[in-house]
């Protein structure tokens, strides 16, 4: 563009200057010595623009030529720039395709041409990764690392994040420990070494590490908080394996204020209690709970529990006011008249609960407690329903239920007909 302008100039000024000049060509003396010129003023200012135009073309020529080498070194730079771009491309749609072998060799033919050698050694050892050529997936890491020192926490976490596939735990924790010396406070960093953890089960070290977590931000607040619960409640299962139960008092003891009423807590913690045979203690825990917020899971367990059994039915009892119809406390309740030798209040109660929601469990017990009392009509019924509700039946189940009429003569009728079955 810039040149069609300057044609157009001089273009312009020739034709002023040829009008001007026709009409008077001028003349021009030249003497130097003995020597002398004479011409018209025309012919000498078209000499001297044809010279100028000469001497600067014969510049131009020089100069191109003289800078031809760079010119040269710079259109192959930019050549192979772009057939390593496109080899890098084809590479990576192949490594997406699932052709490994295909996409290590393209990933690596122009590598020492690359300007991002490190994107073909990361994405190379993606690809070794997948052929289980973990000695190249190394040696791949490796000079990515020597390509770009700099990026050393992103070769790490490719690194990791290979090993924690290939199941070497152990050396991914060694990879993801040096990365956290080197920048403590990365985010991915901290997530996979959460992770590493989990799958370790190394609930202690993730438990140094929750507060960085929060701190950071790699966790919400309720994210956070479940997993603190978690870890906690493994902790406090791992105290109970060696029947200690001054460790498991130990391991609650270490559990956060704010986690104290923490239901799943709560109920890992009366668990290990029950399973140390420390039921009086794990009552006490489940009734306190119990005042603060309701939970089925809490009620069920505290059925179960052989502690002062007169108190508990009591205590039970009185959360009859604001659950009567709660399935779960009946059958709990049930549980406790039982235990209580308190037969008709035991049947009362599992009969209201299966009337509420029908359960295997309910009708073991009940049927159970007919076993008990010798009433094979009531026993043989309720095993025939628990059965039915066991493999999914249920609807059948629904429809046959009669709870006001067992041991009437329709009862008796069908289990007649069943025992002939």
């Amino acid at each position: 563009m810039k040149l069609l302008v300057y044609l157009l100039v001089s273009l312009t000024i020739a034709v002023v200057l040829g009008l001007s000049l026709a009409h008077e060509p001028g003349y021009v003396l030249i003497g130097y010595g003995d020597w002398t010129l004479e011409t018209t003023l025309s012919l000498l200012l078209f000499t001297l623009g044809a010279g100028f135009a000469a001497a600067y073309v014969l510049l131009r020529f020089l100069t191109g030529l003289k800078r031809a080498p760079q010119r040269l070194r710079r259109w192959e730079h930019k050549r192979k720039a772009v057939r390593t771009r496109n080899t890098l491309t084809h590479g990576l749609i192949e490594l997406a395709e699932g052709n490994w072998s295909g996409a290590e060799k393209r990933l690596l033919k122009y590598v020492d041409d690359s300007d991002t050698p490190l994107l073909n050694y990361l994405a190379a050892a993606r690809a070794a990764q997948q052929q289980g050529a973990h000695e190249r997936r190394d040696q791949y890491l490796r000079l990515a690392h020597q390509g770009m020192p700099a990026a050393d926490i992103a070769v790490g976490l490719t690194q990791a994040e290979l090993q924690i596939a290939h199941r070497q735990m152990e050396q991914a924790l060694a990879t993801l420990t040096r990365l956290r010396g080197l920048a403590p406070r990365h985010t991915q960093v901290l997530k996979m070494l959460m992770h590493l953890y989990e799958r370790l089960q190394d609930w202690e070290q993730l438990r140094a590490l929750l507060p960085e977590l929060r701190k950071r931000k790699v966790l919400g607040a309720e994210a956070a908080d479940a997993l603190e619960a978690r870890l906690h409640s493994e902790l406090l299962a791992r105290a109970a394996r060696g029947l200690d139960a001054t460790a498991l008092h130990g391991a609650w003891s270490r559990v956060p204020r704010r986690l104290l009423h923490n239901n799943d807590l709560v109920l890992a913690y009366a668990v290990q209690l029950h399973r140390l045979a420390q039921d009086d203690e794990a009552e006490s825990l489940l009734r306190s709970a119990l005042k603060k917020s309701w939970d089925e899971r809490l009620v069920d367990l505290y059925g179960r529990l052989q502690a002062n059994v007169r108190q508990q039915l009591a205590t039970a009892e009185g959360w009859l006011r604001d659950h009567d119809r709660n399935p779960v406390l009946l059958l709990t309740l049930g549980r406790l008249a039982m235990r209580n030798s308190l037969w008709g209040k035991a049947r009362e109660y599992f009969e209201a609960s299966i009337g509420v929601a029908p359960s295997v469990e309910a009708y073991q017990l009940l049927g159970s407690l007919a076993e008990q009392l010798n009433d094979n009509a009531l026993m043989t019924y309720c095993y025939r329903k628990g059965m039915l509700l066991a493999t999914g039946a249920q609807a059948a189940l629904v429809a046959a239920y009669a709870p006001e009429k067992w041991g009437s003569e329709k009862l008796g009728s069908e289990t007649n007909s069943t025992a002939k079955v």
